[in-house]
């Protein structure tokens, strides 16, 4: 037909389209000098912040502490780090290749025992949740604390909502179906499904989507990092324009990069003739 069909959308459409990535080039890379620069001079070289690497265009390595600082970085951007929920929709909408790494996204509190009960007995009194409960490491601030066995301690901001799940109790299997996209934990577990929730029965720990997909809610060593880590951004419509001009030069890189290719073999094949 000549003329363009023109109609209305059916659905609602939001009116602000989140975007997410990884932290990568230019602006993984400043993000990465201002974390490291804030982890020499706030937090006194703390060994369990030295965690991140920038390899092959992107940042590497991820622990609980690095990615509350990450966030507490991009705030003012109109950006966060994601939440459990946050990575099931990444999941299901195939935005980003999860497969292959891991994502710190909460912490998983259950009591004021080990592991990590200190830190853990300073979240339950900030907080009077009802236990087990999932913290949103978006919704945390990292201090400096002498008495932690790590020299930091987590302190929720203003107007964070522990999330009640007693899921965080339960180990099992689950189906990706079977999530809460409210959360993004399972809404059960048991002896069916593709995926695994692995928990502990106390104190604190870390909540991340480990290389296989499955969900661990017993990540007890706080500090420990890997170069599989990957940290996951998260924007609303207030950071939108800042994603897509680095999608917008991501895309005249490639396609640079394939006109060159071109000439290359149009150079080769005028040689053979």
């Amino acid at each position: 037909m000549k003329n363009q069909f023109r109609g209305k959308s059916l659905i609602k459409v939001p009116e602000e389209i989140p975007w997410v990535g990884f932290l990568q080039g230019d602006f993984g890379q400043e993000v990465l000098g201002e974390y490291n620069a804030r982890v020499k001079e706030d937090y006194h070289s703390n060994k369990n912040l030295q965690v991140l690497s920038y390899i092959n265009d992107t940042v590497t390595g991820s622990n609980p502490f690095a990615v509350a600082l990450i966030n507490k970085i991009i705030a003012s951007d109109g950006l966060h780090v994601a939440t459990q929920a946050d990575l099931e929709k990444i999941l299901k909408t195939q935005a980003l290749v999860l497969q292959g790494t891991y994502e710190d996204s909460a912490l998983a509190l259950r009591s004021k025992r080990d592991p990590n009960g200190y830190l853990a007995g300073k979240l339950i009194d900030q907080t009077g949740q009802k236990l087990p409960s999932m913290i949103h490491l978006k919704d945390t601030d990292l201090l400096n604390d002498s008495d932690s066995s790590y020299g930091l301690a987590f302190k929720l901001k203003d107007g964070a909502q522990p999330i009640y799940v007693p899921i965080l109790n339960k180990d099992g299997n689950f189906s990706s179906e079977d999530v809460d996209e409210a959360t993004g934990l399972p809404k059960k577990v048991g002896k069916q499904g593709n995926r695994r929730l692995y928990v502990v029965s106390d104190g604190l720990c870390g909540l991340f989507l480990s290389r296989d997909l499955t969900l661990a809610s017993g990540g007890d060593i706080l500090g420990n990092s890997y170069s599989g880590g990957r940290v996951v951004v998260v924007s609303g419509s207030a950071a939108q324009k800042n994603f897509e001009d680095q999608l917008t030069a991501e895309y005249q890189r490639q396609q640079e990069e394939l006109t060159a290719r071109y000439q290359e073999a149009l150079q080769v094949l005028k040689r053979k003739e």
